[in-house]
């Protein structure tokens, strides 16, 4: 049956609604810190090693993406698999090279692999709204934090850490598999070799690339560093009377409807990317929505009756936003560099994001931890970072066209 909800839309779910779990890093990074007897800041360089392998995996591997989508969508299944197997049986084994090895290492290549697949696929078949396309595959990848952090909570109380990693490992196959076997191009859509050969260092010397590169890599560092302080920034509010404005049952449900935000963000940006002139305008609304807020934050005193609904309110924008720069991106790079090394564009692409998942966090450590400021002054921080991809967006990346052909 040829219908592009069974071969692109479903199909992409399925990958990136397991593969998007590695953002449930959080629910037992200190479980696994517990359990093998090691501090958490050294169990954390797990989920970075994951993040960079996913960035350098897309980079390396977009030829392969673009030669056959079941194969690779079966390769992500492998490593992401093997992945959270190995990680499980470290965990037991309590072997912290282990969980670098298998979750950082691996299980990254798997989510390279994975993260690419189904994009030029939803591209080819949303051919008319190439936005709706990207942002439903990466909603899933946005959305599978908020479905399986339940899932496993329960599963750690009920079976253990390792346990939870072998049982996970057996759910994601079968999800993936089911995905490699409905995903599939459309009929009219032959891939043909490219008339000159692909040169990468061609590509990254491009105005244009490195434009929507460091735009990409700064919403991401921006994101990250705010996201990553939610808990702490919402726990430590305090009201005139020195008591606590948010709950612990009320931080966790922002949290989750965070997640929310961040699938809403990724098929709502890039949609209304599909009906602007220019798909770059859509990263100015992120970064001056994001800069606007952030601002807000960071001006409006804390004894302020508004403060808490705006703390929440850019928790939630900048979310939206941050979800958004990934699924507009792919048909922002289709539009300047054409479709037919779209995988192998995108790829690179991606290194932003490895980039990113090492420097976001430490820039939120480094102004908390180093210069011992409050949590509250990474919005000030990030509010930089976001007027100047803004100004990358509005006066670097123009509407100029370098198509590979």
């Amino acid at each position: 049956m040829e219908n592009k909800w069974l071969r692109a839309a479903l199909p992409a779910l399925l990958i990136h609604g397991s593969i998007g779990t590695v953002y449930a890093w959080s629910v037992f990074k200190q479980a696994i810190a517990n359990e093998i007897g090691a501090s958490v800041p050294s169990v954390e360089w797990a989920f970075s090693l994951a993040i960079l392998f996913l960035g350098l995996s897309a980079a390396v591997l977009g030829h392969f993406v673009e030669q056959d989508i079941k194969k690779s969508a079966l390769l992500s299944t492998t490593f992401f698999v093997v992945g959270m197997i190995g990680t499980g049986i470290s965990i037991q084994q309590k072997s912290l090279i282990g969980i670098y090895i298998f979750y950082g290492v691996i299980m990254g290549i798997g989510l390279g692999i994975g993260y690419l697949t189904p994009v030029k696929n939803l591209m080819l078949w949303f051919k008319d709204n190439k936005g709706l396309g990207t942002g439903l595959a990466v909603a899933g990848f946005g959305l599978a934090k908020m479905i399986f952090s339940p899932v496993m909570i329960s599963l750690q109380i009920k079976v253990g850490l390792s346990q939870m990693f072998i049982i996970l490992s057996g759910i994601f196959a079968v999800m993936m598999l089911i995905g490699t076997l409905l995903i599939r191009k459309p009929l009219d859509w032959h891939e043909r070799a490219l008339a000159n050969k692909f040169n990468p260092m061609l590509l990254v010397k491009n105005p244009n690339f490195i434009g929507i590169w460091l735009m990409f890599y700064l919403n991401i560092t921006a994101g990250l560093a705010i996201i990553s302080q939610e808990k702490d920034i919402l726990t430590g509010l305090i009201d005139a009377r020195g008591v606590a404005v948010f709950s612990v049952a009320s931080i966790t449900l922002i949290v989750s409807i965070d997640a929310f935000f961040n699938a809403a963000g990724r098929i709502g940006f890039a949609t209304w990317s599909d009906r602007l002139k220019d798909r770059n305008a859509i990263y100015q609304i992120i970064f001056g929505l994001s800069l606007f807020m952030s601002l807000l934050a960071y001006f409006l005193p804390n004894t302020s009756m508004i403060m808490p609904i705006i703390l929440v309110a850019s928790f939630f924008l900048i979310n939206a936003g941050y979800g958004g720069g990934f699924s507009a991106l792919p048909p922002l790079l289709s539009d300047r560099f054409g479709m037919k090394a779209i995988s192998k564009v995108h790829g690179i692409a991606l290194t932003a994001w490895a980039a990113a998942g090492l420097s976001g966090n430490q820039l939120a450590s480094f102004v908390v931890h180093v210069l011992n400021m409050p949590y509250q002054t990474v919005f000030i921080a990030i509010a930089v970072l976001y007027l100047i991809a803004f100004c990358i967006a509005r006066w670097v990346v123009k509407p100029t066209q370098m198509l590979i052909k």
